[in-house]
């Protein structure tokens, strides 16, 4: 067996690229290394899947430390020959100095890294392996891939504090099945002093079969068992594909099991196009994540907020309700765009989130490549609400495709029209303009919230929310319930009993001094009487106490607006709902929809204990409990919700 060992690139007398410069073609990217990591690594696994294997292509990351039994092997395999100055060569200190963590890329159901293993013999369609491991900026060779010129395999080495990875790999080749691992480091270029004299280096570094003029990697059984040795996963039976093992990874000062969940989530917001099955076609993509074993799941973004907005678009993108958007002059066809918008509660953002600019409401569109890989999320207008939201999906077009990677920069996520020259820049610059076009009119309403309604209970409509409710676009007045203390007094009414009383004819909500009790407090509104007095006249009228302010909240795979209530009085009381629209730019309260529209509707009741009772009516026992009524809002419209109590008689 031939013992590996490190080889280092001097300076050839025609020149070539220095270690640096390859590091810094990735630029300064506003992405963290890890997110790059999994966009890059990712892309990099879709383009290289393999026609030969059927199903979903593979993608894993597993973290683990280094343990008892595979420890010394790496020191000892990884350290042979290696370069003795720190400065020039920090991999040696990393394996000596302490535990040894490690980053594992690894992708099935691919090609592998095949063809030839040296760069001059790279002639034919087949250098994978030269692409990844010896050349720089090669441009890609797959038809609408998510590639261009190579440089995100740059990142591994960014990730890795001595910037080193191994690769291994297993391909087809003419005589079968071959498996080919080597390790490479991209440092610093450096000077070497000895006793013939100074020498320059590039500052790159290739570890494997030393004993040819040029290093090459460990093939077949050698990989195998120098791979089985080190603790790395074996391939299996006729699988192909490849793992690049990152050495000591920068975690952002996360945790591994933190790092772990962290990457589990970016998968979900920079991968979903690939994670979501057509009809009855499975996912293109199969994601996991594990930390020392155990594994961190990947978040289904069907089933997630806000992510499920965008799968939503991109059905309609892929759909009937895909809008086609065209450049006028010069004639051409964009792409297609797709739009949802949606009431939800107000987004708690993440760290993931947080690095693609979307926070506490979301009104962006995904922008990909017919690859469908995402690109970027591009931010429109804001919504006046953070109880609305909206998302788009843009796929361009196939014959866009050349175009649009050209406006990418080498870490692919972004479309930059300045960087092309025209009329290239003018179709980047027209699809921002026309996806600009589409959101305002998903947006617009051509009117305004109604003057007063601030003197009804407007089910989410706050000083917070600015007076919009239920799926209300545009902007309206904020609600200012009446103080306590305030003289404006209620109409006199006359109720029957509400067990017998038509909920719509029993009063519309109150607002100011509760009657029979106490003022309420700001955070407190009351609704006027409406259960009748008991015989004698000694027992408490019923009445509502509405706790804080309406709110969204999601119940399953429904968002539903929630108002919490007390019925302060004791006893058992029936509670009745009263529901109302407003719209924006209309003179008064809607109880009867048009033909065609959509009213809120009541899902139920919800008792102390969280129960829910799906009726129009229901009795429950007054108290200090909280209580809940669920409604489902109207689209476009701001909903009155009015809680309607009375007594139960003794029978």
């Amino acid at each position: 067996m031939t013992a590996p060992g490190w080889f280092s690139q001097a300076y050839p007398p025609e020149g070539a690229s220095a270690a640096e410069g390859i590091r810094n073609q990735l630029g300064r990217p506003e992405l963290d290394l890890l997110t790059i990591l999994v966009r890059e690594s990712a892309q990099n696994s879709w383009d290289a899947r393999s026609p030969l294997t059927p199903g979903p292509v593979d993608y894993s990351l597993d973290m683990w430390t280094v343990g008892p039994a595979h420890r010394a092997a790496w020191r000892e395999l990884l350290t042979q020959g290696a370069p003795v100055d720190a400065a020039h060569f920090p991999l040696r200190d990393h394996l000596r100095r302490g535990p040894i963590q490690l980053l594992a890329v690894s992708d099935r159901g691919t090609c592998g890294l095949g063809g030839p293993t040296r760069a001059d013999a790279a002639v034919g369609p087949e250098r994978d392996f030269v692409s990844f491991v010896r050349n720089i900026g090669e441009p890609r060779d797959t038809v609408l891939g998510g590639g261009t010129y190579g440089f995100g395999k740059g990142i591994f080495y960014l990730l890795s504090r001595p910037g080193t990875v191994l690769v291994h790999s297993r391909c087809r080749t003419a005589h079968g099945f071959e498996t080919r691992l080597i390790g490479c480091t991209l440092w610093k270029s450096h000077v070497v002093a000895d006793d013939r004299g100074s020498r320059r280096y590039t500052g790159r570094h290739w570890w494997g079969d030393t004993s040819g003029e040029v290093v090459e990697p460990l093939i077949g059984r050698e990989a195998e068992q120098v791979a089985q040795r080190l603790g790395l996963k074996r391939f299996a039976g006729e699988e192909t594909g490849t793992t690049v093992v990152v050495i000591e990874p920068h975690l952002d000062e996360l945790e591994p099991s933190a790092a772990a969940d962290y990457l589990a989530e970016t998968i979900a917001w920079h991968l979903w196009p690939k994670m979501i099955s057509h009809g009855t076609a499975l996912p293109a993509m199969r994601f996991s994540v594990t930390c020392d074993g155990v594994s961190h799941p990947v978040p289904d973004p069907r089933e997630i907020r806000p992510l499920n907005l965008f799968v939503a678009a991109h059905e309609r993108m892929a759909g009937t309700d895909g809008s086609e958007l065209v450049c006028h002059k010069p004639k051409r066809q964009l792409g297609l765009l797709g739009l949802e918008k949606r009431i939800m509660p107000e987004l708690t953002p993440t760290h993931a989130s947080r690095m693609l600019g979307i926070e506490e409401v979301v009104h962006h569109v995904c922008l990909m490549r017919p690859a469908e890989l995402v690109v970027t999320y591009f931010a429109g207008p804001r919504p006046p609400s953070v109880n609305q939201g909206y998302a788009g999906v843009f796929r361009a077009h196939e014959s866009m495709d050349e175009i649009y990677a050209k406006a990418e920069p080498p870490t692919h996520d972004a479309w930059n029209p300045q960087s092309l020259e025209k009329p290239e820049s003018t179709f980047v610059q027209t699809t921002f303009r026309r996806i600009g076009e589409e959101l305002n009119d998903l947006l617009s309403l051509g009117g305004q919230a109604r003057s007063g309604s601030s003197t009804v209970a407007l089910g989410a409509a706050s000083s917070r929310f600015s007076g919009l409710v239920g799926g209300a676009w545009g902007a309206g007045g904020g609600t200012a319930f009446t103080k306590p203390g305030s003289t404006r007094r209620l109409p006199r009414r006359t109720e029957r009993d509400s067990n017998e009383a038509d909920p719509r004819a029993s009063g519309g909500p109150a607002t100011g001094q509760p009657p029979g009790g106490d003022a309420a407090t700001d955070a407190e509104q009351w609704a006027g009487p409406t259960g009748a007095a008991q015989a004698g006249g000694s027992r408490r009228r019923p009445r509502v106490q509405y706790v804080g302010e309406p709110y969204y909240d999601d119940r399953g795979t429904d968002t539903v607006l929630v108002q919490e209530f007390r019925l302060p009085v004791a006893g058992a009381q029936r509670v009745r709902i009263d529901l109302a629209v407003t719209l924006p730019g209309a003179g008064g309260r809607e109880t009867d929809p048009p033909l065609g529209a959509v009213m809120p509707s009541l899902i139920g009741w919800e008792d102390h204990a969280g129960d829910l009772i799906a009726s129009e009516s229901c009795e429950m026992q007054g108290g200090d409990a909280v209580l809940r009524v669920l409604v489902r809002p109207a689209p476009d419209t701001m909903t009155e919700i009015t809680v309607k109590v009375g007594a139960v008689q003794a029978p």
